[in-house]
């Protein structure tokens, strides 16, 4: 049986404490943390998809940070926040490239029987939670408004 993702973030989170790696063991916390409240709010358990969202979500929290410290000229936190992303990135499958995305759209677009611009309900939900933790939604928005027309 293939390991799931939080039991393997349990297992490098007891790694990091034994190695003494304070910011992979303080992100790795806050990531199990996120994940916990995610699923009181849900009152369920975070399946992979939504496991991999709550990671998602702290990556792209991470790179507004990077953006924000550059313009406030503080390399330092730059540098904290940069290797917090490193360790947050290797959680992620890999992002998915736009080929894909177009790729995976069109596919939707035609079982869903999709016509123009306004079908795209039918079809975004699908194709965010196909692409969760590999795309940013902006980009399969762009692929979906070029297939249909808008």
């Amino acid at each position: 049986m293939e390991v799931g993702l939080k039991e393997k973030l349990d297992t490098e989170l007891r790694q990091a404490i034994r190695e003494k790696d304070v910011t992979r063991r303080s992100v790795i916390r806050l990531v199990m943390a996120a994940i916990k409240n995610a699923e009181i709010a849900r009152r369920a358990a975070l399946d992979e998809a939504g496991i991999l969202g709550v990671i998602a979500k702290e990556v792209k929290q991470r790179q507004e940070s990077i953006e924000a410290f550059r313009q406030g000229n503080r390399p330092d936190l730059v540098a904290q926040e940069e290797a917090e992303l490193a360790i947050l990135q290797e959680h992620l499958p890999p992002p998915a490239t736009p080929e894909e995305i177009m790729v995976e759209a069109r596919r939707l677009i035609a079982e869903v029987g999709a016509q123009g611009p306004r079908d795209k309900g039918k079809v975004m939900p699908q194709l965010i939670a196909k692409f969760k933790g590999r795309a940013e939604g902006k980009e399969i928005n762009a692929a979906v408004t070029e297939l249909l027309g808008a």
